[in-house]
């Protein structure tokens, strides 16, 4: 399986976030634990129903999403 195919987007859930294996949890709320300082062992006791791979997964999707070009325009 590739990584990637384990970040889903469902618009009926979590307002169309990427969340991890239609889950519920969203690939934002586990990128926002690894900011903060949190390993991926202390995540996956908080969330069991995740594996070490959705970790991986969630930092593949957020790396390909910073490999994207984004231009930055002013508005009124």
């Amino acid at each position: 399986m590739n990584l990637l195919d384990r970040i889903t987007i469902d618009p009926e859930l979590c307002n169309g976030k990427p969340t991890i294996r239609g889950k519920g949890i969203t690939a934002e709320t586990i990128l926002g634990f690894l900011a903060a300082g949190d390993t991926p062992e202390e995540i996956l006791k908080h969330y069991p129903l995740l594996e070490f791979e959705d970790i991986r997964a969630c930092l593949q999707f957020a790396a390909k999403l910073m490999g994207n070009q984004y231009v930055i325009k002013t508005t009124a």
